[in-house]
């Protein structure tokens, strides 16, 4: 094999391995059928969300988990595939699913979330998670609520008129 093919691959491999360390979530796609201004659409859509859908080779996205000591997403890599890698857990898959529901010739075959192999049911799954700033709404509601309840109390106390 010719070194500069050689070597080529190996940035590659690199290159693939490092996104998917700075990844929170890597979803395996099937693209086949869709149009080229499909593609730009759902690579805008991602884009937007902080994700990028990127066409490797499937030998060499499998080498690259091999070298990154990640689980093998085995079957996923069969066929043409997109790989979609979002910064945020659940910020690509949940981009994927609602591009999908609208284009039937995009197909989320599965990923790999925090270390884990997921099918396609499971990056569903993932999609259903609330973002970031949802998460902090509620743990701040949370924090929120016995305070709330406490000078509601004090409050009906006051109002009735008993000492506290």
């Amino acid at each position: 094999m010719n070194q500069q093919v050689l070597s080529a691959k190996k940035e590659t491999v690199a290159e693939i391995e490092k996104s998917v360390k700075e990844s929170g979530s890597i979803t395996v796609v099937s693209y086949q059928g869709l149009t080229v201004a499909e593609m730009q659409e759902l690579r805008r859509t991602l884009h937007k969300q902080g994700s990028s859908l990127v066409v490797y080779k499937n030998t060499l996205v499998r080498r690259a988990l091999e070298e990154g000591n990640l689980p093998s997403l085995g079957d996923l890599l069969n066929g043409p595939n997109g790989f979609v890698f979002s910064k945020e857990i659940a910020e690509g898959p949940k981009a994927l699913v609602k591009f999908a529901r609208a284009h039937e010739a995009l197909v989320v075959k599965g990923g790999l979330v925090e270390g884990k192999v997921l099918d396609a049911d499971g990056v569903k799954e993932v999609s259903k998670l609330p973002d970031k700033n949802g998460l902090i709404a509620m743990f701040l509601s949370c924090l929120n609520a016995p305070i709330t309840k406490f000078a509601a109390t004090v409050k009906a106390l006051a109002e009735k008129g008993q000492p506290a």
